[in-house]
């Protein structure tokens, strides 16, 4: 058995997200919290611990959507599945999270284009599969090698509305992608929008889950390494009360 992080550590960098939107990590070393440790320990002085050192510990400023995690349907609107009340990521059933994993190369496809179900058939297609219940289809973008730079957050394509609806609809209900968000980057969106006047292309691929329940993970990593079939995968997230996204470090498992 052969196990891949499909996870993206958290660090301080402005690359993974939108200026102004990323985490912010404050480390502190075990020479700088001796005296919040003695605190707890009266009497005690430095000198009468290991090397006079405390505990590293770090502080941390962070969105529910920062590194790689997993949404719930609540973060794309407050209904879902034909008007239900949206789950939050607390209410996810932790047997959805695991699953038989499918991945769509899709790294051809140009920044800022937008699959179609048409798309998603003629991969399963050329890949030999056909959806069942409970799969867990990941998406390989252009977006995987820009991750780490300036560039990451405008790179890659993007899934549909008609394309998530034809996931779902047939029992997908967790999906994934390496990319910053589900949906095209929204500075190629914003250009169709401005030239169409047509405000349903904001969002389109998320806002599918008003149609059918499913729920998604963005910034995956190492999709390049999986084949097409013959994995699992679990993505168990933070369990976040009435929150619209938990931190998840997914796995694929390969067996041999």
């Amino acid at each position: 058995m052969q196990l891949i992080d499909l996870s993206h550590s958290l660090e301080n960098t402005e690359y993974a997200d939108p200026p102004g939107l990323g985490p912010k990590i404050t480390y502190m070393g075990h020479n700088e919290t001796t005296d919040q440790l003695l605190e707890f320990f009266p009497g005690v002085t430095r000198d009468q611990l290991p090397g006079g050192e405390g505990w590293a510990v770090e502080q941390i400023t962070l969105s529910t959507h920062n590194g790689t995690h997993l949404d719930a349907p609540y973060h794309f609107h407050s209904t879902m599945d034909g008007g239900k009340r949206a789950l939050t990521i607390d209410e996810v059933p932790l047997e959805w999270c695991w699953g038989r994993g499918v991945k769509l190369d899709f790294r051809h496809f140009e920044d800022g284009y937008v699959a179609t179900a048409a798309d998603v058939e003629a991969e399963l297609k050329r890949i030999g599969h056909e959806i069942a219940d409970g799969d867990i289809v990941l998406v390989n973008t252009s977006a995987a090698a820009a991750y780490g730079t300036p560039s990451y957050v405008a790179t890659g394509c993007g899934m549909g509305r008609e394309a998530t609806n034809y996931l779902s609809s047939r029992g997908v209900r967790i999906t994934g992608t390496d990319a910053w968000s589900w949906d095209a980057p929204f500075v190629h969106t914003a250009k169709r929008v401005a030239e169409t006047g047509d405000a349903s292309l904001i969002w389109e691929g998320h806002r599918a889950g008003m149609d059918h329940l499913y729920m998604h993970m963005e910034k995956l990593a190492n999709l390049e390494s999986l084949p097409s079939t013959g994995f699992e995968v679990i993505c168990f997230p933070v369990k976040i009360k009435a929150a619209s996204a938990g931190w998840c470090r997914p796995v694929a498992v390969l067996k041999g």
